[in-house]
């Protein structure tokens, strides 16, 4: 077995992550939905996709401070994608929770993240499966979840952290 410290791992991991760079989909997201989701604020739209949440739910899941996910829902709610509703058991707090528009907005990154790029045309339907196989077996060794919890909560491509509205 080969450890990620080799020079195979490296040279994998440096394919993978140019790979991944070279089909970022960034551009193609801002075009569809009108406007960019960097910032954290793919994180927090794709959070809500399941349940709203308080401010403090948001923060924790997406490992920042409550300020900054006043910010980032301050945003989404200027573009009409999130509203702040009074929480049910507790007046003090609010929920944080998708509108239709938001909804809709998390439809159409799906459906543009989700679809392959052009470039696996190709593999073949066997290489496919091969490397469906082997990052399976890469998402399974993650034993802290961080991985796995990403690929539930976000797309990789759908967050730029360099763009600020």
């Amino acid at each position: 077995m080969v450890t990620g410290d080799s020079d195979h791992g490296r040279d994998a991991w440096a394919l993978m992550y140019r790979y991944v760079e070279a089909e970022n989909r960034r551009a193609e997201l801002a075009d569809t939905l009108g406007f960019r989701l960097g910032g954290g604020r793919g994180k927090v739209l794709f959070g809500l996709r399941e349940h709203p949440m308080t401010l403090r739910e948001l923060a924790e899941a997406n490992n920042v401070d409550a300020p900054y996910t006043t910010l980032i829902v301050d945003k989404l709610e200027r573009h009409g994608l999130v509203e702040r509703r009074p929480h049910p058991d507790d007046r003090r707090r609010k929920l944080v929770t998708l509108t239709d528009a938001g909804r809709a907005a998390v439809d159409m990154a799906d459906a543009v993240l989700a679809r392959p790029p052009a470039s696996m045309t190709a593999l073949s339907g066997d290489e496919l499966d091969h490397l469906t196989e082997l990052l399976s077996r890469l998402l399974a060794e993650d034993t802290a979840g961080a991985i796995t919890h990403q690929a539930t909560t976000d797309h990789p491509t759908a967050d730029d952290p360099t763009d600020d509205d």
